[in-house]
Parts: C-alpha cells; sequence; structure tokens
C-alpha cells in the first residue's frame, strides 16, 4: 500500500535526519568556541526545524490515510509516534530553544555552551521516538 510505504519512508527520513543530529552535527559543533558554537547552531536549528516538522507532519498524514484504508490501527500508532516530537519539542525543548535563539552569538559564554549540551541530550528524544515511528510503521506493514 502505497500510503504505508511513504508513511514509512518520511519517518525514517525525520528519524535518519534526527539520529544525524545526535551522531555526526552536535559532536562536531561541539569542538567549536563558545561564540562559533552559537553561530552554527542558530541557523542549524532553523533549517532543521522546519525539515523534521514538515517531514512528520507528511508521514502522520500519511499514517493516518493508510489506517483509514485498511482500519489497522497499528498506524495510528505511527501516525502518533511520529507527531508526538512536535509537542515534545515545545513542551520539553522550547525553553532550551528560547535561550539559545535569543543569545547573541558575541554573548554566548560557557553556559550557553552547556545550553547547547542540554539541547543535545533532549534532542535525543526526537531521534527516539523517530525511531518507534518507523518501528511501527514496519510492523503495520507486515
Amino acid at each position: 500500500m502505497w500510503t504505508g510505504d511513504l508513511a514509512l519512508a518520511t519517518a525514517a527520513v525525520f528519524t535518519g535526519a534526527a539520529i544525524y543530529v545526535n551522531v555526526a552535527e552536535q559532536p562536531a559543533r561541539l569542538t567549536l568556541d563558545n561564540q562559533a558554537l552559537l553561530t552554527e547552531w542558530q541557523p542549524s536549528y532553523q533549517r532543521g526545524a522546519m525539515m523534521q516538522a514538515s517531514l512528520a507532519i507528511i508521514s502522520g498524514v500519511l499514517a493516518v490515510l493508510a489506517f483509514i484504508l485498511t482500519y489497522d490501527w497499528r498506524w495510528l500508532l505511527g501516525a502518533a509516534l511520529i507527531l508526538a516530537p512536535w509537542p515534545y519539542t515545545i513542551f520539553i525543548i522550547m525553553p532550551t530553544n528560547h535561550v539559545l535563539k535569543s543569545t547573541p552569538p558575541a554573548q554566548a559564554t560557557d553556559q550557553t555552551r552547556e545550553l547547547v549540551q542540554q539541547w543535545g541530550r533532549l534532542h535525543m528524544g526526537r531521534s527516539a521516538l523517530g525511531l518507534a515511528a518507523v518501528a511501527a510503521d514496519l510492523w503495520a506493514l507486515n
């Protein structure tokens, strides 16, 4: 079923991007000095948020369509899991995001670095939710 296949594919792209941030981009940015670290984080976060939000919406909608076509509740589980990073981000990560986005890079300190490190740990939750969504979609495809 094409809707399920595309729901899985977009969930997998979301998850791959989230994991990439955790295993490649975040460790690389942490090698920079405080000012450069924040200078890199700010536009990177902005671009990544738009991409991941779009992928989550597309995957969620496709999973709901797959449910409508099959009445298999596992698609709703996949939809819920791929959309869960939205409230997770709003309620858990956003307070850290607001501080980091509002800090001018020239004013970055060791506390800024600690916030970026905290942000990276919190971002792992987005990766985990993506992995769970991919697992649910794979389960629904069987």
